[in-house]
């Protein structure tokens, strides 16, 4: 058999009572809190709690206070576009990673031309440029809008990039650029945009240098850079967990569904042409 309490408040039958620690009596679960059943005793709940004790400790005849303190200090923001030494380290990390990558791209799909110092020297800054600006866009719109950024490598991204080296499967996301500070859905997702929308702007530069008439080498450089910052910006802006896309999903649909409908025309164009 089952005690059944009234509620001191409204006289409800409750099978559990919820028993006030300000005013010891029982109540149900709509008015178990002390706000819910007008508690005479609420006023201790919001009364301001004693500061606590200094500690004293004895040294000879002299007594010494010592009073402990614990606060947050953000992150500084510098007033002017920087980078520190760990973030240098990590970004040349990556941009060797991401030009691992890039490389075996161009070796896949053009394989009649025969490789020579100039082609390697020529793929590499391109393939560098179009990570480093990648996330120097995010850096810059972060730090515009008075937040704390700075480029960190992650292990998990390190490793698929280094897998995807060896892999059909391309995947370029060796790290990324962190953000700390107060940031709005409107302030991330134009940060996470201005990543994915330089690779497109620096796409349709290669198609273009690419589709004049120029040297055959200086084509299929200029095309695999298109093609690489392309598929950078179509991987970026798929809207899923950390990455570019769900920021900018999540911010405005209709600027992230014309982008990734952009970087998906100009990856499907760039690559057809390479193969």
């Amino acid at each position: 058999m089952k005690a059944v309490v009234k509620c001191q408040y409204c006289d409800k039958d409750v099978v559990l009572p919820f028993k006030c620690t300000f005013c010891n009596q029982y109540h149900c679960t709509e008015h178990r809190l002390p706000e819910n059943h007008e508690c005479p005793e609420y006023w201790r709940a919001r009364a301001p709690r004693e500061q606590p004790q200094l500690i004293v400790v004895e040294e000879g005849r002299e007594a010494t206070r010592y009073e402990y303190r614990y606060t947050h200090k953000p992150p500084s923001i510098p007033r002017h576009f920087s980078f520190s030494l760990i973030e240098i380290r990590h970004l040349t990390l990556s941009a060797l990673l991401v030009m691992g990558v890039g490389l075996t791209i161009f070796l896949q799909v053009r394989m009649d031309l025969v490789i020579t110092p100039e082609i390697l020297v020529s793929l590499a800054v391109v393939f560098t440029f179009a990570f480093i600006l990648h996330e120097l866009a995010h850096k810059l719109v972060a730090q515009r809008y008075g937040l704390w950024a700075e480029y960190r490598l992650t292990l998990l991204g390190a490793l698929l990039t280094l897998l995807s080296i060896i892999s059909p499967i391309k995947f370029i996301s060796p790290g990324a650029v962190m953000i700390a500070g107060p940031m709005r859905r409107g302030t991330a997702g134009k940060t996470g945009l201005a990543g994915p929308l330089t690779n497109l702007v620096f796409s349709v530069v290669f198609i273009a240098l690419a589709l004049y008439p120029l040297d055959e080498i200086v084509q299929a450089v200029a095309m695999t850079g298109a093609a690489f910052n392309s598929w950078i910006a179509l991987q970026n802006l798929i809207p899923f967990g950390v990455l570019d896309g769900a920021k900018v999903f999540g911010w405005n649909k209709a600027v992230w569904g014309v982008a990734f409908i952009i970087s998906i025309a100009f990856t499907i164009f760039t690559f057809v042409y390479l193969f």
